[in-house]
């Protein structure tokens, strides 16, 4: 059942918009499990004073909510009422260096920029280049691999409030935690600044092909999933709880345990939402009764559960 299309009434607000506003917009395709229900609105702002005009005009009242490239998201089978915003690689997606400062549009994707770094002779952010995501979600979660996590590079990010007003956070103001930030969840972030340490290419360039043959030999990075489903718990690992409880290649509908990362859940190719997320609470109910741990959820999940 579709949403009532309310893009005539928000272009009439806002006629000097220039980014792109689409009604009922399916969703599923721009997650990485291939799921989901469709967005009321999907905006894609042009940069971000186009970003900033279209929030101070939005009506308050409308939920708002940001995608990325969707690699550790779950939108739910109903879709997502109010507005979905994507930014785009072409409005906030560069990437450069300058001295030992790294900058990076919210867009860009973390590959990427560590591919920046590495060309200007910067090391500290291969960790980036581990993570399937992109900087906005790096700066949401406090994006973190092999040891490093975002809190550890950064200068500065940039963002825009509910309002439409321009912020910016230094790495205290962020209030960084374990793949967390206390920033506000109504902030949308667009851009950041991070420190790299001048090193020698081929040092740096050896320490990224170790993060990429760790991501192949050990994660099921080629089937449809979201990364790591469950935070690792104080001084545990998600993963043995999950295996030890006995959920590896556990099904349900078409979602399944990685047999190869337990602590991954990935789509066989016919589950829903609904298939995936019941999986995990699976997951977390059998790791709860087997040790006592109650796993919490790395992966958003967003949207209305379809009956």
């Amino acid at each position: 059942m579709p949403f009532p299309d309310i893009t005539p009434e928000l272009k009439s607000v806002m006629p000097e918009l220039r980014g792109r506003l689409l009604a009922n917009q399916s969703l599923a395709e721009l997650t990485w499990f291939r799921v989901g229900g469709p967005a009321q609105v999907l905006f894609t702002p042009s940069d971000e004073d186009d970003l900033a005009y279209f929030l101070a005009h939005l009506p308050g009242e409308l939920p708002v909510h940001v995608v990325g490239v969707g690699s550790n998201l779950i939108v739910r089978d109903g879709g997502i009422s109010g507005v979905v915003i994507r930014l785009s690689p072409r409005g906030f997606g560069e990437a450069g260096a300058q001295g030992n400062v790294v900058s990076a549009g919210a867009a860009a994707l973390d590959k990427r920029v560590a591919e920046t770094a590495v060309a200007a002779n910067l090391s500290g952010l291969e960790f980036l280049f581990g993570i399937p995501g992109t900087i906005g979600g790096a700066l949401r979660m406090n994006a973190g691999a092999n040891g490093t996590e975002t809190k550890d590079v950064l200068i500065e990010a940039a963002g825009i409030g509910r309002d439409g007003k321009k912020h910016a956070f230094s790495n205290a103001e962020m209030e960084f935690t374990y793949r967390n930030s206390g920033v506000d969840a109504a902030m949308i972030f667009t851009s950041a600044r991070f420190r790299g340490q001048v090193a020698t290419a081929a040092e740096i360039r050896a320490r990224m092909n170790e993060v990429q043959n760790h991501r192949e030999t050990a994660q099921p990075i080629r089937e449809k999933t979201g990364g790591s489903t469950f935070k690792n718990p104080p001084g545990q690992s998600a993963w043995k709880l999950i295996d030890a409880a006995g959920c590896r290649g556990l099904r349900l509908g078409g979602a399944q345990v990685s047999e190869m990362h337990c602590n991954f859940l990935i789509n066989t190719g016919s589950s829903t939402a609904r298939d995936i997320e019941c999986l995990g609470e699976t997951v977390r109910k059998r790791v709860k009764d087997h040790s006592g741990i109650e796993l919490q959820w790395e992966i958003k999940r967003i949207g209305i559960e379809q009956s």
